[in-house]
């Protein structure tokens, strides 16, 4: 017997009705945010960053391929790690179908990490991707982007990480369990994992010139998760509890992934709530 609200087709409608209203609302307040991001001022990017790309080296503007503007997604793959971020990864599996369509509209989408060309390959090889990839470990490009860090600033907690220093789950001591469990997912360990970090920058090309337009961090990438937007429709919502997700091919069958994700309902009263995901998931 469900424990859930139940009700008549009537008393549902007038719910839907209501929760109708403020779903649009948050449309328009969605809409307005997207304007005030395009409003802000965008910055010149004098400096030269080098990238190592399928095609060979290219440079920031190389990345434009004819296009005006540029979308980074700062993937969480250190040039330590042996994996790239679960949590990246799950959000990179959306990139293939719509990375067509973006490149039609004048928009390319680079995914940009430290980690060595040849370890980027053999990973988009192994999980099924073509969407371009880039390695930036002969530049500053992720440092200058704030999304990489080094040992000295890891060590003297002159970390900032999503325009705040300090205060997320990555620069915590002692160390939390799930940092500890998804360094060991990619891997490596904790402070090796946690001096790389997840993003997405913006960059518009006019008149020969780069800028730079924006950039997001943290919760802020929730939007580009595409299969949480299926699940918060979902009639349980998100429901997690920990890091239930693996890579596309870590699920040996679908009838096991079935199963881990019914073991974490279990006890679960809550049906359509978004619990909070572990802090380190970007």
């Amino acid at each position: 017997m469900t424990t859930h609200s139940t009700g008549t087709r009537k008393e549902r409608l007038k719910a839907r009705l209501e929760l109708l209203e403020a779903e649009k609302e948050l449309t328009r307040q969605s809409d307005a945010l997207a304007r005030r991001r395009q409003e802000l001022p965008w910055v010149q990017i004098d400096k030269e960053f080098k990238f190592e790309t399928d095609e060979g080296s290219a440079t920031l503007k190389d990345l434009f391929q004819g296009r005006s503007q540029l979308l980074v997604y700062h993937f969480m793959f250190g040039t330590d790690y042996a994996a790239g971020y679960p949590s990246c990864s799950m959000i990179a599996d959306g990139f293939n179908g719509f990375t067509a369509h973006l490149a039609n509209h004048e928009v390319m989408l680079w995914a940009i990490s430290r980690a060595p060309l040849a370890k980027l390959q053999a990973y988009k090889r192994r999980l099924g991707w073509s969407f371009p990839w880039a390695s930036s470990q002969e530049s500053d490009f992720n440092f200058d982007f704030n999304v990489s860090f080094t040992e000295e600033q890891q060590r003297q907690g002159l970390i900032q990480y999503n325009y705040q220093r300090g205060g997320h789950a990555l620069d915590a001591i002692p160390v939390p369990e799930p940092v500890i469990q998804f360094a060991a997912m990619c891997g490596t360990d904790a402070l090796t994992y946690g001096r790389d970090r997840p993003g997405l920058s913006a960059f518009v090309l006019e008149d020969g010139i780069v800028y730079h337009t924006y950039s997001t961090f943290v919760r802020g990438l929730d939007g580009l998760w595409g299969m949480y937007q299926w699940l918060d429709r979902a009639p349980k919502g998100r429901n997690e509890k920990g890091a239930w997700f693996r890579r596309n091919d870590e699920y040996s069958t679908y009838d096991q992934g079935v199963s881990e994700i019914r073991a974490g309902m279990q006890g679960s009263s809550q049906r359509s709530s978004i619990p909070a995901r572990p802090e380190p998931v970007g």
